[in-house]
C-alpha cells in the first residue's frame, strides 16, 4: 500500500492538543489535494480526542490555519481548480479548498473511529503508560498492516513497539511546535522499524515540505536530549549563584545570558516556561528511567511543579507564568519559591543585576536583528571572537555556557543519539531557531 492509498483513511489521536491540531491541518491539506484529484474516492481524517469541548474549539483553529495554508498556496490551488469555472476570485478558491479540508474530517471522542485507518498519528500526553494503553487498543481494532507515527519527544520507539507488539510498525515522527509553522520533523527509528514505514515517513515529509532529521532510538533523542541537559546546566548555575544574587536574581541572570549573550530567540527559562515546567519534569523522568542517569533531575523543577507553577500556554496562545511571570508574553517577574510569589523585574532591580553582569561585547546584535542578516555568520564569528576576550562577569558566564552546550551536543553524537554533528546542529537551528549550531568553533 503506497502513501496515497494510506492517506485515504487517517486518524490523529490527541487531535485537539497543540501538536495534534497542527498535524491535523497538515494531513488534512494533503488529503484534500488527493480528493480534488480523485473526486470519486472517499477520504476520511478522523480527529479523535478525549476532550469533547476541545474538539469543538478545534474547529475554529482548523478553519484559521487551513485558510492560511490556502492563501500561501493560491497559485498551486488555481492550477488544481483550473476546471472550476465558478471559482473566479482568489477568495473563492481559498474557500473551496478550506471546504475540501473540512469535508474529509470527522471528529469524535471514541477511539473506534480509527479502526479503518491505514495511518495513525499518535499525539497524546507524554506518558508511556497512557501511550501503551492507547496503542494497545488501536492495535486490537485496526488492520494488521496499519502504520503508527508517534509524536513522542522522549520515549524510546523500540520500547513502545515491544510493549504493544507492533512488529516494527511504529516510528517516531516528532513534529516541533507549532507543526504548521515549524519545518523540523525529528524522525526516530528503532532497530525493529519496518523499511516500508521509513519510506512512507520520508515521502510524507517531502510532501509536507519538512526538514527531516534522523535520530536514533535513545531516550530524549536529539532535540530534548540537548534541551533538557541545557536547561539543567542553567538551573545548576542558578543554584551556584543564588547565594550571592538570590534565586530570583540568579534566574534572571542566566535567562539574560542565554538569550542576549548567546543570541538565542528566548532565554532558557522562557523556553522551559513555553514548553511547560511540568512537561520538562516529565521528560526528565522519562529520560532518567530509560537512560538510568540519576543526574537527570532537578529539585527546583520538582518544587515548582509541586506548587503548580507550571508555565505552558493558554488557549489563545498567551504565556502562563512559570519560572517567570508574563504580561503580554513579556517577562515582568521571577518566581521566588521561598516566598511563593514573584519578584518584580522593576527598573532598579534589573539595573542592579545588569551592572554586575556587564553589557554584551562589541559586535552584539539581538537574535531578531541577525535573523535576516545576509552576513549573519560573519557577524556571529566576530561577536564570539570578542566574547572570548571580554572580561565581564556576563562574558565569563556566557563562555562557560557556550562550552557546556557544545559538550552536550558532542555527547549526543558519542552516545549515538545523533549520527553526526550536522544532525545535532540541524535540530537546534531548525527546531529551536538558533542562529548557529552548538557544535562550532566560536570558543
Amino acid at each position: 500500500m503506497n502513501l496515497d492509498e494510506r492517506l485515504e483513511n487517517v486518524s490523529v489521536i490527541g487531535a485537539a492538543g497543540k501538536m495534534g491540531s497542527g498535524i491535523a491541518v497538515l494531513i488534512g491539506q494533503e488529503m484534500a489535494k488527493l480528493k480534488i484529484k480523485n473526486p470519486d474516492k472517499v477520504y476520511r481524517l478522523n480527529l479523535i480526542d478525549v476532550n469533547e469541548k476541545a474538539l469543538d474549539d478545534l474547529r475554529g483553529y482548523l478553519n484559521k490555519q487551513a485558510t492560511k495554508v490556502a492563501e500561501r498556496s493560491i497559485g498551486f490551488l488555481r492550477s488544481m481548480y483550473e476546471d472550476r469555472e465558478d471559482l473566479i476570485e482568489n477568495v473563492d478558491v481559498i474557500g473551496a479548498f478550506v471546504d475540501e479540508i473540512f469535508a474529509v474530517m470527522r471528529m469524535g471522542t471514541e477511539l473506534e473511529l480509527a479502526k479503518n485507518s491505514h495511518l495513525v498519528f499518535e499525539a497524546i500526553v507524554e506518558n508511556e503508560d497512557v501511550k501503551i494503553e492507547v496503542l494497545n487498543k488501536l492495535n486490537g481494532m485496526c488492520a494488521p498492516d496499519t502504520l503508527y507515527l508517534s509524536n513522542t519527544s522522549s520515549i524510546p520507539i523500540g520500547f513502545l513497539d515491544e510493549k504493544v507488539g507492533l512488529g516494527g510498525r511504529i516510528i517516531g515522527y516528532h513534529f516541533y511546535n507549532p507543526p504548521v509553522v515549524q519545518r523540523l520533523v525529528e524522525v526516530i527509528t528503532a532497530k525493529t522499524t519496518q523499511q516500508k514505514l521509513k519510506d512512507i515517513g520520508n515521502e510524507l515529509g517531502k510532501r509536507l515540505r519538512k526538514k527531516l532529521v534522523p535520530a536514533n532510538d535513545i531516550s530524549g533523542f536529539i532535540g530534548n536530549g540537548h534541551f533538557i541537559r541545557d536547561g539543567l546546566y542553567a538551573i545548576s548555575e542558578v543554584e551556584r549563584l543564588k547565594g550571592e544574587y538570590t534565586l530570583p536574581g540568579a534566574t534572571y541572570i542566566m535567562n539574560h545570558i542565554s538569550q542576549d549573550f548567546l543570541i538565542r530567540p528566548m532565554g532558557i527559562f522562557q523556553l522551559i516556561d513555553y514548553v511547560g515546567v511540568d512537561i520538562f519534569q516529565c521528560i526528565l523522568r522519562v529520560m532518567r528511567t530509560h537512560l538510568g542517569d540519576e543526574t537527570l533531575r532537578s529539585a527546583l523543577v520538582d518544587s515548582l511543579a509541586e506548587k503548580k507553577v507550571l508555565g505552558g500556554q493558554r488557549a489563545d496562545g498567551s504565556q502562563k507564568d512559570g519560572f517567570l511571570k508574563y504580561e503580554k508574553n513579556r517577562p515582568v517577574g521571577v518566581y521566588d519559591p521561598d516566598k511563593g510569589d514573584y519578584v518584580a523585574i522593576d527598573e532598579s532591580w534589573k539595573q542592579n543585576l545588569d551592572s554586575k553582569i556587564g553589557v554584551p561585547p562589541e559586535g552584539f546584535s539581538p537574535w531578531r536583528k541577525l535573523l535576516m542578516e545576509p552576513k549573519k555568520e560573519e557577524k556571529l564569528a566576530a561577536y564570539f571572537q570578542n566574547l572570548k576576550s571580554a572580561q565581564t562577569f556576563g562574558a565569563e558566564l556566557a563562555r562557560n555556557y557556550l562550552k557546556k552546550t557544545k559538550e552536550i551536543a558532542q555527547q549526543l553524537v558519542q552516545q549515538e543519539a545523533a549520527n553526526t554533528d550536522a544532525d545535532v546542529n540541524a535540530v537546534l537551528t531548525n527546531g529551536f531557531f538558533w542562529l548557529y549550531g552548538p557544535i562550532n568553533n566560536y570558543i
